[in-house]
């Protein structure tokens, strides 16, 4: 048996884990949500569809969101550390060959699978760390290390913008693989958290902690009905959430914009999404309403913003919609992993986010290349957000459902879910003895 040898420290060491997480957030989701910069070059450059082109931001989706069940079982086996640092150089790697411009599969097989496989790697493993060393601070930990992918998002823009206008998009993609060797400096800060491993004698022996899910994967939380409806918001919500950033700099570039003016929208976007996620999370604790309702709520809204983006003819009005959409989508972040623990409880909820992040890759796949196949259709990259904004809305549909089983299971078994759904955090920290 294993154990804790103290309570997480809430600060010491964990200050290091969560700068490095910070930076970990920046050097992963931010590279690939200003991916979108390297959209017309990259179509320019092999001369194929806007569809063609979409396939790359495809890939790399559905590589992240597959590879997350093997980037926890890795860390199990081996360690976080590990891990972290294998993805650094497979991301780097990635963005070192995607530089060759070699063809189009290769961009596929670089960007979308060395990548994406890297980024889970980073990512997973990452805010497993924050987790062992924080319990009383964790929600803020969660916030200031996930807000490194905001951070740096609002940065990267213009500098990537900068770099493709020097050093053309290949020689861009070169230097931020070398960016990106940072994940292994990253991941050698990520010092496990020691645990005592009881021997046959019953004598503590030190050893590093390792992520350990007790018993085995829960394959059967498929026959829950709400879960299922969920899985079904989250693909739905993953087809739509793709699109935005992937054509946002194209359309402004479409109605006549600068380079540098369209970059800057994605800039904006992740300040707004920086703030949503911090108002929302703050919303959520205050508990005025449900979580689901609330998911419904700003997913909705969410989806509004994007059928009514196509009205912006401007920089200022799409700023205003970017802003909106970006504030939302934030929200929608900060609890829609959480609410998994309220449906399935702690006992599953390890497995429950394993089907839930295998199974709405689905929708990050096929939603990109979809808008980029309406685009090519309608010749409008209105169609692109029209589409998103569906997505959407038809995802909020299927929260509300999730919501009223809920609400007749508490009706049924009315203090059975009491503790699970009020004191998550608490029942989590106990350590195993």
């Amino acid at each position: 048996m294993e154990r804790y040898l103290s309570d997480p420290p809430d600060g010491g060491y964990g200050c290091v884990v969560v700068t490095s997480a910070f930076f970990i957030m920046g050097l992963t989701a931010a590279v690939f949500k200003n991916f979108g910069l390297f959209f017309l070059e990259i179509q320019s450059h092999y001369d194929v569809l806007n569809s063609t082109t979409s396939w790359v931001t495809s890939t790399t989706i559905a590589v992240f969101h597959l590879g997350a069940p093997l980037a926890s079982a890795l860390s199990m086996h081996l360690s976080q550390r590990t891990v972290i640092m294998v993805g650094g150089l497979l991301a780097a790697s990635g963005m070192i060959i995607a530089s060759l411009g070699l063809s189009l599969p290769w961009m596929y097989l670089s960007v979308g699978v060395l990548q994406g496989l890297g980024i889970s790697f980073s990512w997973i493993p990452a805010n497993s760390m924050v987790s062992h060393y924080f319990r009383r601070w964790r929600p803020i930990a969660y916030a200031i290390a996930s807000s490194g992918e905001c951070v740096f998002a609002m940065g990267f823009s213009p500098f990537f913008q900068w770099l493709i206008d020097n050093y053309s998009w290949q020689g861009a993609l070169l230097i931020i693989g070398g960016l990106q060797l940072n994940l292994c400096v990253c991941g050698a800060l990520m010092k496990p958290f020691p645990v005592a491993q009881t021997s046959i004698q019953d004598k503590p022996v030190l050893e590093e902690s390792r992520t350990s899910k007790k018993g085995t994967f829960q394959w059967s939380l498929l026959q829950r009905p709400e879960l299922l409806l969920y899985i079904v918001f989250a693909i739905l919500a993953a087809a739509g959430f793709f699109i935005p950033p992937l054509f946002l700099v194209p359309y402004a570039s479409s109605l006549g914009m600068e380079q540098y003016w369209a970059a800057s929208v994605l800039s904006v976007l992740a300040l707004a999404d920086l703030l949503g996620r911090l108002a929302c999370g703050w919303l959520a604790n205050l508990r005025l309403v449900r979580n689901l309702q609330l998911l419904t709520m700003v997913v909705t809204a969410q989806g509004v913003v994007l059928l009514l983006l196509p009205i912006a003819q401007s920089y200022w009005s799409i700023l205003v919609f970017a802003s909106f959409y970006g504030f939302l989508f934030g929200c929608v972040v900060a609890i829609h992993v959480t609410i998994i623990v309220d449906i399935v409880g702690l006992e599953g909820f390890d497995s429950a986010l394993g089907l839930f992040m295998l199974l709405r890759s689905s929708g990050g796949f096929v939603g990109p290349p979809a808008a980029g196949w309406l685009v090519d259709w309608t010749h409008d990259f209105s169609a692109s957000f029209y589409l998103s904004g569906l997505c959407l809305v038809l995802s909020g549909v299927f929260v509300v459902l999730v919501d009223r089983l809920m609400e007749k299971k508490k009706l049924k078994l009315p203090d059975s879910r009491t503790e699970t759904t009020d004191h998550p955090v608490l029942k989590a920290d106990r350590p195993d003895v």
